[in-house]
């Protein structure tokens, strides 16, 4: 277990200091993020084997750090944690990662949790994200029409353009093609601001 690395990324200090505690407590070797642009940073000199990253952060969103992650790094297995959802049972809708646990949670759940995904083979880790992974897009408001649209950028020939949408958030991947070389794009739309922690009283 020594020999596993663990990036923690959270914008309040606070966890991020209890989570390292807890982490290298139990063998692990690890080091933090305060949020997604940071994170990113230090992936180019290293790589770790699992990520803890929190969803609601400032300048990058956990919801868009975790697609950038799924795109350049599909082999690191990424556990999202947030306090606006109530259960470690299963990764809530358009959240792209392996697991998820409740901010606050039980730690015993954190370690079993990533003990288990720790326990799957690179191969299978591998497996479970053999698709492209969607892109995070940000809502962008209304036409001229008052229909909500957003702007699309192909992950192929990397034009944009623009899409109507029915509904604005929801939680689950969307696919369209690209009007300019009709590559097929998989794509989220940003809800994360509907997507907050409770505040503390």
């Amino acid at each position: 277990m020594a020999h596993h690395r663990i990036l923690v990324v959270d914008d309040e200090k606070s966890i991020r200091d209890t989570r390292s505690l807890l982490l290298r407590g139990a063998g692990f070797e690890v080091s933090t993020a305060e949020d997604g642009f940071e994170a990113l940073m230090q992936l180019r000199s290293s790589v770790p084997d699992l990520i803890i990253s929190d969803l609601n952060m400032p300048h990058m969103s956990g919801f868009e750090f975790l697609s950038v992650l799924r795109r350049r790094f599909p082999q690191i297995l990424v556990i999202a944690s947030s306090g606006a959802y109530h259960s470690d049972d299963l990764v809530p809708g358009g959240i792209i990662a392996d697991a998820f646990h409740v901010k606050g949670g039980s730690p015993s759940t954190l370690l079993k949790m990533i003990a288990e995904l720790l326990a799957m083979s690179t191969a299978r880790a591998m497996e479970r994200h053999t698709g492209p992974a969607p892109v995070w897009i940000p809502r962008n408001g209304k036409d001229s029409m008052g229909i909500p649209f957003v702007v699309v950028t192909c992950t192929n020939c990397l034009r944009s353009f623009p899409l109507s949408v029915s509904e604005e958030n929801l939680q689950a991947v969307q696919e369209t093609a690209c009007l300019f070389c009709e590559t097929k794009v998989n794509y989220i739309i940003d809800f994360s601001g509907e997507v907050t922690s409770p505040q503390s009283p």
